[in-house]
């Protein structure tokens, strides 16, 4: 029965359709992530696996603890850089050739940036530029420092003290110094999972819209609901089915995704602490960079499903396949607009909307918390807990709204 109904679904060319939009929009994502470019020692941009072995080649010679003895080394080579004829010159083929001595420690040099930027929401990129080779022993502590300046002037009154005091101890606990790799592959590969996952649930909305509501539509509810399992078995193998497609669909296609950049970019650096990349450097949470892979995929997935399974609700309880999928656009777009309100309410309201599931990798650089009296954690566990839940919760009520529908 759950095949019979999965054969439904795709027997309709605007099902193909969506399938081969997908596999489309994958292949352009895919290509997108996969855009590295290296510039070599005569100023001129390379890409293809030769740039990218070069660029890896590079930034490996600087791989290793990042303690105080390597950092003092980063920006003694980037002053020589920065010294350079080359990077004085007022000609932009020439500036790029001093770039190009600098991709190896291009990344340590964005952290040199974040650790001594004059504020913790601010960013210089020529801030370490300025920097001394006194200046490498405070790398670590200028981390605690600038937050906790940040939590005392600039939101002194967007968190409470207890919530100050676990943002702070987080900062403190994170083990130093840490290691850090060539991570090209896995930031690239992080930078795209929101597109492709909010691309694939709304297809996968598309799909499973009408599972319920084609009945009615096809003038088929009297046959469906008067044969001797319509109501009980029938019913059941509608639910297992968008599910099956969901699940199917989402890891296929995250799976194809993160295969095609990691075998072309890399997979190197998953060991390494989140804060070891830009990217990560102001994140709550203690994990390596293939743990946030791991919770970005099982974030999306509950997401999937829970988008899904309102889908299939909405279409059983409205009987119109248009209004079910509508579903997953307004939950992942209406946020947007939202965002353009400038209220502290409205922005934690919006760090729990379901949307949040797709985009767990910035979430784990952000500060969204759940407090009960003295007790907080970061918001990413909570998320995924609590639409985990949900999306089982919806199940049964899809089956009795639709098992309990009157013919005609």
């Amino acid at each position: 029965m759950v095949k019979f109904e999965i054969q439904k679904v795709f027997c309709r060319t605007s099902a193909r359709i969506a399938l081969l939009l997908l596999l489309a929009v994958l292949g352009v994502t895919c290509f997108l992530a996969m855009d590295v470019s290296y510039i070599n020692e005569n100023g001129d941009r390379e890409s293809g696996p030769a740039a990218i072995a070069k660029l890896k080649a590079a930034q490996q010679e600087w791989s290793g603890e990042l303690d105080e003895e390597q950092l003092r080394r980063v920006i003694r080579e980037n002053r020589r850089i920065r010294e350079s004829p080359e990077a004085q010159a007022d000609n932009l083929q020439m500036n790029d050739i001093a770039y190009s001595r600098g991709q190896g420690i291009r990344e340590i040099r964005n952290l040199l940036n974040s650790s001594y930027a004059e504020g913790f929401q601010e960013y210089d990129y020529y801030r370490a530029d300025s920097l001394t080779e006194e200046d490498a022993a405070s790398f670590y502590t200028n981390r605690v420092k600038l937050l906790a300046d940040w939590l005392d002037v600039d939101v002194k009154d967007q968190f409470s003290d207890a919530e100050k005091k676990f943002l702070l101890r987080k900062y403190e606990e994170l083990e130093t110094p840490f290691s850090i790799d060539y991570m090209k592959g896995w930031t690239q590969l992080f930078e795209f999972a929101p597109t492709i996952m909010m691309v694939t649930i709304l297809i996968l909305g598309y799909l499973v819209g009408g599972i319920f509501s084609n009945e009615f539509m096809w003038r088929s509810d009297a046959i469906f609901f008067s044969a001797r399992n319509g109501r009980d078995q029938a019913t059941a193998a509608k639910i297992k089915a968008g599910i099956c497609m969901a699940t199917v669909i989402y890891w296929a296609v995250l799976l194809v995704y993160t295969a095609a950049v990691l075998l072309y970019l890399g997979g190197e650096g998953w060991a390494c602490p989140v804060q070891a990349d830009q990217s990560g450097w102001k994140s709550i949470y203690h994990i390596t960079v293939l743990e946030k892979y791991l919770l970005i995929a099982a974030g999306g997935y509950i997401g999937c499903l829970f988008i899904s399974a309102l889908s299939m609700l909405v279409s059983a309880k409205t009987r119109s396949t248009v209004v079910a999928v509508l579903v997953p656009f307004i939950l992942i777009f209406i946020p947007s607009f939202l965002a353009n309100i400038n209220s502290p309410a409205v922005a934690r309201l919006l760090g729990f909307l379901p949307d949040q599931q797709l985009q767990t990798g910035r979430l784990l650089g952000m500060f969204n918390l759940c407090s009960l009296g003295e007790k907080v954690t970061g918001a990413v566990p909570v998320l995924l807990g609590l639409y985990t839940v949900l999306a089982v919760v919806i199940l049964p009520v899809i089956y009795r709204e639709y098992a309990g529908k009157e013919v005609g």
